[in-house]
């Protein structure tokens, strides 16, 4: 099993300790906003098939070799999932923590679950933040952890209080999916009628309209492929559309004139 409280950060020792070695196969929006806080930590060797080695940062590395490290941390779309999952199962070395970083948890950790060998460990993650919420520091914010697989998961969530400051709410994927089919879909909902609206400029500002001018400036630039993985991919999305479409009905018939 990995001591994940190895770093001498986290705990010195008379002797130090090799730090571990991490395979990031993703760099994304998402993948870059999270390396240079895994390098802290880590030894980080960074692999994306559709970016040019000479872009990534620090150790750029083929796809066998970022997964052949101590943890391997999956920032890939759920639509590549489980592409990704066959194509680094040969080369994941017993023992070996898989983590991923997916907006949702039931289906990206049931493919991990149906796809990876039985001598690695899986946990799933969802930092509750992004490079836009998360740009002037992580201290302090949340993470959903989903254990799976093997007994790392509390080392995990002990590491990632005492090394970033984050707040680990341990969950399983299916409450993390429910509760997330409202906290994010209906935030990324209306965010993107707001953006569709196209509002003139104003400069008679409510305090209630910079606090929605704020929200809808968070999650403006994700990505159309991350928006549907939310808003329409989460097995309990579906019930939660209809009830903002039919919440939303009966509020503008409530302002027809009678």
């Amino acid at each position: 099993m990995l001591d994940l409280a190895a770093p001498q950060a986290l705990r010195p020792t008379r002797r130090p300790r090799p730090r571990l070695s991490l395979g990031l196969i993703g760099y994304g929006a998402f993948g870059e906003f999270i390396q240079p806080h895994l390098s802290r930590f880590f030894d980080v060797q960074v692999h994306d098939p559709g970016r040019d080695p000479a872009s990534l940062p620090g150790r750029a590395a083929d796809l066998p070799t970022a997964a052949a490290q101590d943890i391997v941390v999956l920032a890939v779309p759920l639509a590549r999932m489980r592409e990704v999952a066959q194509a680094i199962a040969p080369h994941l070395r017993p023992g070996a923590l898989v983590v991923d970083v997916c907006s949702l948890k039931v289906r990206p950790l049931e493919i991990l679950r149906e796809t990876l060998p039985g001598h690695v460990d899986i946990l799933g993650t969802h930092p509750l933040f992004g490079p836009q919420s998360g740009r002037f520091g992580i201290t302090g914010l949340r993470l959903a952890l989903c254990p799976v697989r093997g007994r790392q998961a509390r080392i995990a969530a002990s590491f990632l209080r005492q090394a970033f400051g984050l707040e680990v709410i341990v969950t399983t994927p299916e409450a993390h999916d429910r509760q997330m089919a409202y906290v994010q879909g209906l935030t990324h909902i209306v965010s993107r009628i707001v953006v569709g609206m196209d509002l003139p400029p104003l400069d008679m500002r409510t305090t209630t309209f910079e606090h929605l001018s704020r929200m809808v400036d968070t999650v403006r630039h994700d990505s159309e492929e991350l928006f549907r993985t939310i808003a329409r991919d989460n097995p309990f999305a579906g019930e939660v559309r209809e009830r903002f479409a039919a919440a939303t009905t009966q509020v503008l018939e409530g302002l027809k004139p009678r």
